[in-house]
């Protein structure tokens, strides 16, 4: 069975290397972008299984790529990873479509899982959420 395809975004050069590092083993990590209008360019031509990408970002932020994406007719599913935990908030990234949402300060312990439910195509939100709403 071929590794799980993977686009990351996020502007922060270091938090990307460790992502990069923490997925580098089980999955095979198609590209890099360091902004969303770049993370719409690349998952449009890499077509990834799944983007990882932070909501923060300059010229486009994860969101707004994220629906530039689906207008687009991109199938990628999205993770976005974050340090934002508003319920409220999770709800508006969830409605684009996207199947994940990891806080930052879980990226060990939940990315990967978070990842594997979006190719199945069902829903993960870090569990350290449940107990802040």
């Amino acid at each position: 069975m071929s590794k799980i395809r993977v686009l990351l975004a996020d502007d922060y050069r270091p938090l990307l290397e460790s992502v990069l590092m923490l997925l580098g083993p089980e999955f095979e990590i198609v590209g890099e972008a360091q902004n969303g209008q770049a993370l719409v360019e690349a998952a449009l031509k890499l077509k990834p299984d799944v983007i990882v990408t932070d909501i923060s970002m300059p010229i486009l932020n994860g969101i707004k790529a994220a629906k530039r994406l689906r207008d687009a007719g991109g199938m990628s599913k999205i993770v976005y990873m974050t340090a934002r935990s508003d319920p409220n908030f999770i709800s508006s990234c969830m409605a684009t479509g996207a199947l994940g949402y990891v806080v930052k300060g879980r990226l060990a312990s939940d990315l990967e899982p978070a990842i594997r439910e979006a190719v199945a195509g069902r829903i993960f939100v870090s569990r350290a959420l449940d107990s802040e709403s």
